[in-house]
């Protein structure tokens, strides 16, 4: 699923398209593209099956890779290869990448690890790692972490094809920490954090996700983009309320900073919402 499996595929199978008997495709009405549809012409043009998620009855290959996938899979745990990412035991869960990126994370990664009865927990096969910078958009991160995906994919698809033992190595769970699902109310930007959060944020959570939301005067609004700057002393300080105005584009109050909103848009119709009709304007 997404184009982290696009890429994924897209990546291994002119080396390893022998392998593969059976493309499950997912999808995800929470994103922008969520690549099914490449996919699946992807496997046509290759003549591999390609079957929807749900009409799956059962697995019916010896082996199971899933990638960007987040539905639970009943198959041999020693079977089922999953391609995670985060560099395990850190991020355990969902939405990892995110995450990684809202806690300004200077190394993302993916993992690929056997399935377990417990989420994440199975024992490490291969880990691929990269370096960040910031400012980076999610969709930036996820450009740049499909090598990742691939260079793991290659990993294990190689020792698959030569007939060589998988072996991992058990994690260590007092290094666990862990990455909470998120629904639209966790797109909603917190004015009490610092601008340099919100805007890692902002960044964190746009396309092909939702992008961050908020309030402005009653209108739910999503905020693209915007720029930190330097904070002023302000004796009344409240969080969420615009501050200036700089050719038409709003510097709103933040918990330590300010914000310079470039690009909002109203949720339901997706137009442009600047230049604000008037300078005293509240966001929440």
């Amino acid at each position: 699923m997404t184009e982290k499996g696009y890429r994924f595929l897209e990546g291994t199978i002119d080396r390893y398209g022998h392998l593969y008997g059976e493309v499950v495709v997912g999808t995800d009405a929470n994103v922008a593209n969520d690549f099914s549809k490449e996919i699946i012409s992807l496997c046509r043009a290759r003549g591999i099956i390609c079957t929807a998620r749900e009409d799956l009855s059962s697995i019916r290959t010896e082996y199971a890779l899933a990638i960007s996938w987040r539905w639970l899979i009943k198959h041999s745990q020693d079977r089922l290869i999953v391609f995670h990412d985060s560099l395990l035991p850190k991020y355990r869960g969902f939405n990892q990448l995110v995450s990684c990126l809202i806690n300004r994370e200077l190394i993302v990664g993916v993992t690929a690890l056997f399935g377990a009865d417990e989420f994440d927990t199975g024992d490490i096969l291969f880990q691929s790692s990269l370096e960040v910078t910031y400012p980076i958009t999610i969709a930036e991160a996820i450009s740049k972490i499909v090598k990742n995906y691939v260079e793991a994919g290659v990993f294990v698809l190689d020792r698959l094809d030569s007939k060589a033992t998988l072996r991992g190595t058990r994690q260590d769970p007092s290094q666990a920490t862990y990455s909470l699902w998120r629904d639209d109310e966790d797109y909603r930007i917190d004015w009490r954090a610092s601008a340099d959060f919100v805007s890692r944020f902002i960044d964190a959570v746009g396309n092909p996700y939702k992008c961050a939301s908020c309030l402005v005067d009653g209108v739910k609004a999503r905020v693209i983009r915007a720029t930190p700057l330097a904070d002023v002393r302000i004796e009344n300080r409240t969080p969420g309320k615009v501050l200036f105005v700089e050719r038409g584009r709003p510097v709103v109050v933040c918990g330590t900073g300010l914000l310079k909103i470039m690009t909002i848009v109203d949720d339901e119709t997706g137009r442009s919402l600047l230049p604000l009709p008037k300078y005293r304007i509240r966001f929440t």
